[in-house]
């Protein structure tokens, strides 16, 4: 599954919940590189998701970038599915 159909599944998931707005960051020249896919605020928590395939592997500066939300008291996944997303939220805010 390519990583956009991932993303379009998890974003149409996340809009449909009361507590949440989320967006899908559309990296271009004049973003900041590194910055997850979707994020969102959920419940009051700040929370990213950086989308990949099964076998995708985060770059260098996307491991920094979620370091340094995790430093700043965010959440900050890497996730492959729309399951894995359900089950972090799971822990973050009663569903």
């Amino acid at each position: 599954m390519l990583e956009k159909t991932i993303a379009n599944k998890i974003l149409k998931f996340l809009k449909t919940l009361p507590s949440c707005f989320a967006w899908k960051n559309h990296g271009d020249l004049f973003s900041q590189a590194g910055i997850p896919d979707i994020i969102c605020c959920i419940g009051g928590k700040f929370v990213a998701f950086e989308i990949k395939t099964s076998t995708g592997k985060l770059s260098k500066l996307q491991e920094i970038t979620i370091e340094k939300i995790k430093n700043a008291g965010g959440l900050a996944f890497k996730v492959t599915s729309l399951d894995e997303v359900k089950k972090i939220l799971k822990g973050v805010m009663p569903m």
